[in-house]
């Protein structure tokens, strides 16, 4: 702990950058199993600093919580914030939790630090550690067990990394988050209830989590319960999802938020992305609450779309004319899960077996079957197992259900053409979505079409807008809006043996679809709030934007990414 014994009291720029060094130390005495289980990824100082500047709150008294707080990175963050203000708050009444006793003794120290910069500047400060589990205190809060107190243990600010974790249906976790009226599957999203619950209405909260809960029906629930209780303000991404946790080597798609407890429905929100920390590639713009949460929408998705470029995609998207039921149509999930059925699984077609189909078979818009280039397996053996994992023969589209963020496409198909392939028929391995009529094929021209427009580019940016995460589940492909039958047919019908290029094919989209209209390019974006006209224009990464509402200077903050506290992003346990 040396590192943040070198700090003194006059010495508060040197605060962040000691506890960053207490960071690092840390983690390298962590047991990676058990960072793993606990779901621990410490805050960045820079990022625990861009995360502090987006809080608003001006309260002379100012309660804060840090659910998690490893270190105390997001702590000491908050604290400087405060200090620096040219109106700071009276006194600030800090309660932090964390159960590692390894980070508790370098958060005992963080506290006593912050104690000592904001008496530096006449704040009374109140440390509070709590040894005890977050998720189990919260439940209790609810039950009116430990805070039977009430206001006086509320929070006006809440800041938190949470510990990202995925947590079992009969765990202990799932039960108590039950407790209070949530059902969710990851540890990350129990931390944003439990915590949202215990601030006061007005209250704010500033937190980086995983992109993940923002669409997919296992998040629903959580998306629902959390928009019950807040708004969104601001809503920040990273391009990169190697680069918040880059001294962690964690791939992750990261959201930096922050939410206000109201019920207020006309609210504006900030939303803003760059490729990484470093602020480069920023693009902002304010959209309405309704724009990233469609009031009607049955799954609740949060649509973050950070520049100009994003709208006419929506639009477009809205504006074609069928749903999945409307066509008809049905996407599944394949039905063989390899470990599942070891026994039948077969390296190579021979005799009594069926083509097994992996994502890896899926090239160039068609199946390409057998696949000498895998070491997956090719056919399944068929059998009395084997029967219901059996799809009819017939035409099919498929869709991988992951792909890396990093690859051209999120959203890959290909049409399985029983010409190309084998008579017969066929099994789809759990890897793949696809699409079916009633569980049989699809007529070869609507399968072609239906391709076609999938791997467009137009749904690739749109999904990416409200996709959270590398997997592309069948719920997310039921969300869409689709071309009517007869554009589909019309696609269809342009493609032969081969697809085209992506550009062809884009172009053919835009031509049967929208009779050619292109996308506008970029340009600085208009959008009406209830001030004004708000012009919000991209910026260079070394320079602020200019966000200014009829004729009001525009407000400036420091940081890596300047406006609007944008500076620095990141996601973990809080430290």
């Amino acid at each position: 702990m040396k590192a943040l014994q070198e700090v003194t009291r006059n010495d508060t720029d040197s605060l962040l950058s000691s506890i960053e060094a207490a960071r690092r130390d840390v983690s390298r005495q962590l047991d990676p199993r058990r960072r793993a289980f606990m779901g621990q990824f410490l805050t960045p100082a820079s990022i625990a600093t861009f995360m502090a500047e987006m809080f608003e709150c001006k309260k002379p008294v100012v309660r804060i919580l840090d659910p998690g707080a490893g270190s105390g990175a997001l702590s000491a963050a908050f604290v400087l914030v405060m200090c620096r203000r040219p109106h700071p708050p009276n006194a600030i009444a800090l309660t932090a939790y964390e159960i590692d006793p390894l980070l508790i003794g370098y958060l005992r120290e963080t506290l006593d630090l912050c104690r000592a910069v904001s008496e530096e500047v006449g704040i009374r400060f109140e440390g509070r550690i709590v040894a005890a589990d977050f998720l189990e205190a919260g439940a209790s809060t609810m039950g009116g067990d430990l805070f039977a107190a009430g206001e006086k243990e509320r929070f006006d600010c809440a800041i938190l990394n949470p510990p990202y974790r995925k947590i079992g249906t009969d765990s202990r976790e799932r039960t108590l988050l039950r407790a209070i009226g949530l059902e969710t599957t990851n540890l990350y999203t129990g931390f944003l209830a439990v915590t949202a619950r215990l601030l006061t209405p007005g209250g704010e909260m500033v937190a980086i989590t995983p992109r993940s809960f923002c669409n997919g029906p296992y998040f629903e629930p959580f998306r629902r319960f959390f928009l019950r209780e807040m708004r969104f303000c601001r809503v920040h991404v990273f391009d990169a999802r190697d680069r918040a946790f880059a001294d962690d080597k964690v791939l992750q798609e990261n959201v930096v938020f922050r939410a206000v407890k109201t019920e207020a429905l006309d609210c504006d929100v900030v939303v803003s992305a760059s490729v990484g920390p470093d602020g480069s590639g920023l693009r902002m713009r304010t959209i309405k609450h309704d724009e990233l949460v469609r009031p009607r929408d049955p799954l609740a998705f949060i649509h973050i779309v950070p520049d100009d470029d994003g709208g006419p995609i929506r639009h477009r998207m809205a504006s074609l004319d069928a749903s999945l039921s409307d066509l008809g149509l049905t996407v599944s999930t394949g039905r063989v899960v390899d470990f599942r059925a070891k026994e039948l699984l077969r390296d190579q077609p021979g005799r009594n077996t069926v083509p097994l189909i992996y994502p890896c078979h899926l090239r160039d818009g068609f199946v390409e079957w057998p696949n000498g280039h895998t070491r997956k397996p090719n056919a399944l053996a068929l059998g009395p197992r084997a029967e219901e994992l059996l799809t009819p023969e017939g035409y099919y589209v498929l869709t991988k259900r992951f792909s890396a963020k990093e690859e051209r496409r999120r959203v890959v198909a290909a049409v399985y053409d029983p010409t190309r392939v084998a008579p017969g028929r066929v099994a789809f391995e759990n890897h793949l979505n696809y699409y079916h009529i009633h569980g049989s094929g699809l007529p070869v021209t609507v399968a072609k079409g239906l391709a076609v427009f999938l791997n467009s580019t137009l749904v690739d940016t749109y999904f990416r807008q409200f996709s959270g995460h590398t997997q592309v589940n069948a719920a997310d492909l039921r969300s869409l809006r689709y071309p009517g039958r007869n554009s589909l047919v019309a696609l269809g019908r342009r493609i032969g043996m081969s697809f085209p290029t992506q550009e062809e094919l884009d172009r053919l989209v835009e031509e049967i679809l929208f009779r050619g209209q292109r996308v506008p390019k970029r340009g600085p974006l208009q959008r009406r709030t209830t001030s004004g006209t708000v012009r919000v224009t991209r910026v260079p990464s070394d320079r602020l934007a200019t966000v200014a509402a009829d004729g009001a200077a525009p407000r400036r903050r420091t940081g890596a990414l300047g406006e609007l506290g944008v500076t620095n992003g990141i996601r973990g346990v809080s430290v």
